[in-house]
This record gives C-alpha cells, structure tokens and sequence, in this order.
C-alpha cells in the first residue's frame, strides 16, 4: 500500500467530487486516506488501489487529529490535502434560521478551517512542503439569486485562503483554490437543503422561477470527474498560482464576471432567472 510515491487526504470522500477525486488519484498512483464522517457505510471507497478510509468528522477537531495521525502511520507521510468536505443551503434568506446558518459555516468554513489549521502544523514541523487544496466554487467570486448562505460560506473560504498563501509561502506550503462550476453530484439532490417560506407568499413566484433555473442547471451539469481532474493539477503543481476554475461552464463565466461592469453581469443574471 506504500509504493505509490505521494499520500492525498480527501475530507468528504464518500460521495460527489471527494469520491471522484479519491478514485482519480488512486488511479493515477497516489496513496488515498479517504474520509468521512460515516466509514462503515462505504463499500465502494476502501476498495480503491492504495485507498484506506478514515472517520473525519469536520466540525469535530478531535477525528480530524486522530485521521491525520492514522493515515500517517499507515502511509509514512501526507503530501496534499483536499478540503472538499461541504454541502449547499439556498433559498430565501429572510426564512433561514441561525441554526441553519450556523450549520452552513460550520461545516464550509470553520470546518475547512481546523482541517486546514491541522495540516499547516502538520506540514510545517515536518518541514513537508505539501498542498493544501481548497474546493471552493465559482461561487467564491461571483453569485446567483438564493444562495446567499452558500456563497457567504465560500466567498470567506476565498479571502481566507488568498491572504493564507502569503504565510504559507515561506515554508514551502502551497495554497491552491479549485473553483467548479455547476457538477452533477448530490449538491442539488439528496444533499440540498432548500429554505422556503411557508408564510411568504411574496416570494413565490421569484423562488419558482430561481428553482426551475437551478435544476435545469443541474440537469445539464458535466460530472464531478472533471473536478477530481483539476484537483489533481493543483496538487502536482509546484507553480505560483493560486485559483483552478473547474467544469464547464464555470471558466466562462468567471471570465464574464471579470470582463463585464456589474451593471452588464446583473442584468444577464437577471435575464438568465427571468426575474427584475
């Protein structure tokens, strides 16, 4: 199990894009400390070349500790982590509660951020000059009506990893940002948490009209192998730079959004949404 020459830890491997990229690194030789927060239920994962699965637990600072530690001792070292642990809220914000919004946080920054945080003293007294890798979203630089919370949580994840990388840098530790765009997974199935207001009636026609916007886009979304690709870039990249855009359509249109004048972005948004 310790032939292949770099160890990736995934966090959120059991599914979507952290499964994906688990295979993806498997195949290309890497040794794969897979995690998540229920391993007993993985039947697929654990039988990847090179692949061992462990519990990890994001907002729990204790079983991202012990997955570290056990993926050491089985694989030597670890070279690149993936933070890809995370999940969508949207809907209407003035209808989310603090527990909603807290749990949204929790996970997609605080809980990036202790993995994060882990893996920097990790690195850092190993003098490893490993890859702490970011799956944020074309949704950290730009944003479409409903997902307030979620773009909230990754437009921190951006910031916090951009002023990161200049700290980092000195010890050889590279911080790199993946940026997907629209991705057939469980984001927007199983895994979606949508917030509607029951005694609103006023939003009901911008919600219908938003929603049916958003499942067409996950209808047409290209397949979180394309992601597991990126990340795999990143992670092998000894270069300078920071952000990977990642499925189609998403480098598009964060060129669009880096061309355009606010004005001209809103009003194609609000065209694609049909709304005013």
């Amino acid at each position: 199990m310790t032939e292949a020459r770099h160890t990736v830890l995934i966090t959120g491997a059991s599914s979507g894009i952290g499964k994906a990229t688990a295979k993806y690194f498997s195949d290309k030789g890497w040794n794969v400390a897979a995690t998540m927060r229920s391993p007993e239920r993985d039947d697929e994962v654990r039988r990847y070349r090179n692949t061992r699965v462990y519990a990890l637990d994001v907002t729990l600072p204790e079983s991202i500790d012990a997955a570290i530690a056990q993926a050491v001792r089985d694989f030597g070292r670890i070279d690149a982590v993936v933070n890809n642990a995370g999940y969508g809220v949207d809907g209407v914000f003035e209808a989310m509660s603090d527990d909603v919004i807290r749990r949204q946080f929790e996970t997609n920054v605080f809980g990036l951020m202790r993995v994060t945080r882990s893996f920097i003293a990790y690195f850092r007294t190993n003098r490893i000059p490993g890859h702490i890798i970011q799956v944020s979203s074309m949704g950290g630089r730009l944003a479409f009506p409903l997902y307030s919370i979620y773009h909230g949580t990754k437009w921190a994840v951006e910031g916090f990893s951009e002023s990161l990388h200049y700290e980092l840098a000195p010890f050889g530790i590279r911080v790199k940002i993946v940026e997907p765009g629209p991705i057939r997974t469980e984001f927007y199935g199983r895994n979606r948490e949508f917030i509607r207001p029951h005694d609103a009636p006023a939003y009901d026609d911008f919600v219908d009209r938003c929603d049916k916007v958003a499942m067409a886009t996950a209808h047409r979304a290209v397949g979180p192998q394309s992601v597991a690709r990126t990340l795999f870039r990143a992670a092998n990249s000894t270069s300078g730079r920071l952000r990977y855009p990642a499925g189609q359509p998403g480098p598009l249109i964060l060129a669009l959004r880096r061309m355009l004048p606010d004005r001209v972005f809103f009003s194609l948004v609000r065209l694609s949404y049909r709304i005013r």
